[in-house]
């Protein structure tokens, strides 16, 4: 029996070979967790979304502000300085 094969590329990219991502049913944008192990590198995909959905209800007003309410200028003001503070104005 012979064993697919893949390529590291330059960017440490490897495609895996369509025998086994379709036994797999490893479609694109398949989630892998990568584990080292003593006799190789183990791939398994990971189960499910990485968030669960919600809707604007179930989340608003869950950062707390105690203070005036801000203006679009004052909000752009300190997304500026951040970036200022950052260097890269």
């Amino acid at each position: 029996m012979t064993l697919p094969m893949t390529t590291l590329s330059t960017k440490g990219q490897v495609i895996l070979p369509k025998p086994v991502r379709d036994a797999r049913n490893w479609g694109p944008g398949t989630r892998l967790t990568v584990e080292e192990t003593a006799e190789g590198v183990v791939l398994r995909a990971v189960e499910g979304k990485p968030f669960t959905p919600t809707t604007l209800d179930e989340v608003i007003g869950m950062l707390k502000y105690d203070g005036p309410p801000l203006t679009v200028a004052d909000m752009n003001a300190g997304v500026d300085d951040w970036f200022e503070r950052q260097g890269r104005s």
